[in-house]
C-alpha cells in the first residue's frame, strides 16, 4: 500500500475473528447495509476524502457473510471512494447475483453508465449530509439525480445526523423517488426515545409510506456501549428503544445490516458476530425479524425473487 493510502490516524482496524452470532439467522436473510474499501493499489480512495480506511475487499465481505450466516448482500458506496463506484460494482459482479448495491452518482452522469450500474446490481444512490462528512449539502444534485433515476425503479439513501432534521425535513419529503433513512437518522439516545426530537424522526417516517428505515449502526449511536468481557452478549443496550420503536410501528419498512467493515470508528471496532446477537433485541419475535431481515430487503432490492 502506498503512503498516500495509509489508514487514517486514529481509526480502527476491523475485528478480524468475529464470533458466530448465538442467534441462528433465517433463511434468506440479507446483510443490508455494508461497504467494501479498495483494495486501494487496485481501486484509489477518492483525493476529496475525509478518512482513508483499512483495505476491506468483497471476497473478506463475502467470507464474512457466511461465517455470520447471511444469505446476500447489500454494499452502499461509502464517501472515502466518492463517485468511483469501481470497488462496489467489482463486488456486486463477483457476487454471483447474491449483492445488490447503493452508488454515488454526480448529476453528469451518463445514461450508459446508469444503464451499467443497473446491470451489475445498483438499486439505489446515496446522498451524505453529515456534515463532518461532506463539505456541501448535495440538496440540487440530489433533485436532478433522483429524476434521472426514476425509471430505473431505483431509491436514494440518505443519511443526516438527528439535529438537522428540522432543516431537512420538507426537502426530504419533496424526493420523488423512495427514501431510505440511514441508522435512524443518528439520533441522540441519551434523549427521550418518546420526546420531541425522535418523533419528529417517526412524524418523518409517518409522513409517506415509501420511506425506509435501517435500524442499524448501535455501535456508533450508543453511549453505553458494547459488553464487558464477561460472555454477556447483550450489547449497545441504550439503542434498543429506539430501534425497537421503528420496528414495531414500521414492521414493513425497516432494514437491518452489520456495517461491515465500519468506518471511521476510533472508540471501539465491533464484533459482527455480536452485531447479529442485537436483532432479536430490537425484533422481538420471529415475525418481525422475519420482515426485517429477509421480507422487506428482498422487496426493495429483489423485487423479482418473490
Amino acid at each position: 500500500m502506498t503512503t498516500s493510502f495509509r489508514k487514517t490516524p486514529g481509526w480502527l482496524d476491523w475485528y478480524a475473528e468475529p464470533s458466530r452470532p448465538r442467534y441462528r439467522l433465517p433463511e434468506g436473510a440479507v446483510d443490508a447495509h455494508c461497504h467494501v474499501f479498495g483494495p486501494g493499489a487496485a481501486f484509489p480512495f477518492a483525493p476529496e476524502r475525509k478518512y482513508t480506511p483499512c483495505d476491506a475487499s468483497g471476497d473478506q465481505l463475502f467470507a464474512l457473510r457466511d461465517h455470520l450466516g447471511f444469505a446476500r448482500t447489500v454494499v452502499v458506496q461509502a464517501t472515502c471512494h466518492g463517485a468511483d463506484n469501481s470497488a462496489m460494482v467489482d463486488a456486486l459482479r463477483a457476487s454471483g447475483g447474491l449483492a445488490r448495491g447503493v452508488a454515488t452518482v454526480r448529476p453528469a452522469v451518463s445514461d450508459a453508465e446508469l444503464r451499467e450500474l443497473h446491470e451489475a446490481g445498483v438499486r439505489g444512490v446515496r446522498f451524505n449530509f453529515v456534515k463532518r462528512l461532506v463539505d456541501a449539502a448535495p440538496r440540487q444534485d440530489l433533485r436532478d439525480v433522483a429524476l434521472r433515476i426514476a425509471p430505473y425503479g431505483w431509491h436514494v439513501v440518505v443519511y443526516f445526523e438527528a439535529a438537522d432534521l428540522p432543516e431537512l425535513r420538507d426537502f426530504l419529503l419533496s424526493v420523488p423517488v423512495p427514501l431510505v433513512v440511514d441508522h435512524m437518522g443518528r439520533p441522540d439516545v441519551t434523549k427521550d426515545p418518546d420526546g420531541p426530537e425522535f418523533g419528529a424522526f417517526l412524524d418523518l417516517m409517518r409522513a409517506r409510506p415509501d420511506i425506509w428505515c435501517k435500524v442499524t449502526c448501535p455501535e456508533r449511536l450508543s453511549v453505553s456501549g458494547p459488553p464487558a468481557l464477561d460472555g454477556e452478549r447483550s450489547a449497545y443496550r441504550d439503542v434498543v428503544p429506539f430501534a425497537r420503536r421503528v420496528v414495531e410501528e414500521f414492521p414493513d419498512r425497516v432494514l437491518w445490516g452489520t456495517d461491515w467493515p465500519h468506518p471511521n470508528l476510533v472508540s471501539h471496532m465491533p464484533d459482527d458476530g455480536l452485531l447479529v446477537d442485537f436483532v432479536p433485541h430490537i425484533a422481538p419475535t420471529p415475525e418481525l425479524r422475519r420482515k426485517l431481515l429477509v421480507d422487506n430487503p428482498t422487496r426493495l432490492y429483489w423485487p423479482d425473487a418473490g
